[in-house]
């Protein structure tokens, strides 16, 4: 039976595409971005696809593919589009499936629902922590957010510099599996995502 990572963040520009990138390929897994908004000619699909280099992963269409770089909500409204969950029915595929959400957990899809509403209770969820004043309280928020929504299987990935003292607050108070830590890498290629996929897969198979 297939499983379904869903990958986000404790925020924007955390690293969830290259966390998305390292996912796939690790599972050889299919890739879906739901909402697309802004830089549709270099979409994160796109850069997902010049990071994985398993020739078993099939990129899904984008559900939404907004041309306006904001919050979801408020680039359906310039683009005069109605975003609905339900209408957002996910591919169906053999492979594993990896699905990269937008911006963190509540970010409006519109006038009542959020990513959240988008992730499923049997999925895998993979949650993207970077260091910064701040972040060990939005990343407890995020796992309290998930488990008061019955979703259980959730894995921590940091992203950055080490910093022993906060990731040690997280696994303790979060209670969450901690997958591992992508460091502050002078560049990100298809061979540094295959190292970190290596390194990966074991602890992902065991959220």
């Amino acid at each position: 039976m297939p499983n379904t990572f869903f990958i986000t963040g404790i925020g924007t520009e955390v690293g969830k595409t290259v966390v998305a990138a390292i996912v796939t390929q690790a599972m050889e897994a299919d890739y879906w971005k739901p909402v697309q908004a802004g830089d549709l000619d270099h979409s994160d699909t796109h850069k997902i696809q010049k990071l994985v280099s398993s020739d078993k992963t099939y990129y899904h269409k984008n559900a939404y593919a907004l041309k306006t770089p904001m919050s979801p909500h408020a680039a359906a409204e310039i683009d005069e589009v109605k975003i609905e969950v339900k209408k957002m029915k996910r591919p169906r595929t053999e492979n594993d499936l990896v699905i990269e959400g937008a911006g963190g957990l509540l970010v409006p899809l519109n006038d009542k629902e959020t990513i959240m509403e988008l992730i499923a209770k049997e999925d895998m969820v993979v949650l993207v922590s970077r260091h910064y004043l701040g972040s060990i309280n939005h990343t407890l928020l995020s796992i309290e957010a998930l488990k008061s929504r019955g979703i259980e299987k959730i894995g921590v990935i940091f992203s950055g510099d080490e910093h022993p003292t906060t990731e040690e607050a997280i696994r303790k108070l979060g209670k969450v599996k901690i997958i591992g830590r992508i460091d502050e890498e002078p560049y990100f290629d298809d061979m540094v995502i295959k190292e970190y996929a290596e390194k990966f897969r074991k602890e992902l198979c065991e959220i």
